[in-house]
């Protein structure tokens, strides 16, 4: 078995799915417009209404919704049901755990460069 072939450590594991999400640059954006919700979307005490979001887009219901999804299973956002309307919200802590596993594995550096913030 050569190094690449190796299996993840499972910390490493944990990194790769919220990787992947952020590496969709629509999914990014969206992450990046939730960090302050209320300069990009009219806002409750919930969350966005992926309505707004698929709005601001531009893009069909269903690929928003399908984006969301990923960055839901990836742990970056959090959903909530309200009627028949799902409103999304950052996952601030899990954001902030996967910043501080990105600095054990491959070091120190700037994050929010490679963000665009």
């Amino acid at each position: 078995m050569t190094t690449h072939d190796a299996p993840l450590t499972e910390d490493l594991t944990a990194l790769t799915e919220p990787l992947k999400a952020l590496a969709n640059p629509v999914r990014l954006q969206v992450l990046q417009w939730l960090r302050t919700p209320e300069e990009h979307f009219p806002v409750n005490e919930v969350g966005v209404c992926v309505s707004h979001i698929q709005a601001k887009t531009g893009l069909a219901q269903s690929t928003v919704s399908a984006y969301m999804a990923v960055l839901e299973r990836a742990g970056l956002v959090r959903s909530a049901r309200v009627g028949k309307w799902t409103h999304y919200r950052r996952d601030e802590e899990r954001i902030a755990r996967l910043i501080e596993q990105l600095r054990q594995n491959i070091g120190d550096m700037d994050l929010s460069k490679l963000a665009g913030s």
